[in-house]
C-alpha cells in the first residue's frame, strides 16, 4: 500500500507530494481535514511508527490555548487527541509497504523519496 495522509491546504505537504510524483506513482491521498482518520487507520499507524506521540504534533494551533503543552500526556491522550482534531496528526505521514515516514523533515522525506522508487 502506497498512502498519504495530509491537509489540502499545506503547502509543505503539496510540495513533497509533487517532488515525489505520489500521483503517478499511484499513492493515495487522503486529506485529513475532509476524510477524517479513523481509529482502524490510526492504529495501523500506530503499529508501524510505535507510538501515538510520533505521531502528534506540538505545532498544532490548538496544542497552546488547550493547555496541552502544560500537562503530561499519555499514549491513550495522544491517540484520542488525533482522532478529536484533525490538526494534531503530524504531517504528511506517508505509508509505503511496511515503511512510515511521519513529518517534513529532510531526513523522512528523503527516505519518501526512496521508498516511493522502489
Amino acid at each position: 500500500m502506497k498512502k498519504i495522509y495530509h491537509l489540502s491546504t499545506c503547502n509543505t505537504c503539496k510540495k513533497i507530494i509533487d517532488a515525489i510524483s505520489a500521483k503517478e506513482k499511484g499513492f493515495v491521498l487522503q486529506d485529513i481535514k475532509t476524510e477524517k482518520i479513523t481509529p482502524a487507520q490510526l492504529e495501523e499507524m500506530y503499529q508501524l511508527a510505535g507510538s501515538y506521540e510520533a505521531l502528534f504534533s506540538r505545532r498544532s494551533q490548538k496544542y497552546r490555548p488547550m493547555g496541552l503543552h502544560e500537562k503530561e500526556l499519555t499514549e491513550k491522550d495522544y491517540r484520542d487527541l488525533i482522532l478529536q482534531e484533525y490538526s494534531f496528526l503530524k504531517r504528511p505521514v506517508s505509508i509505503v509497504g511496511n515503511e512510515i515516514f511521519i513529518g517534513n523533515d529532510k531526513k523522512n522525506v528523503e527516505g519518501l523519496e526512496a521508498a516511493a522508487k522502489k
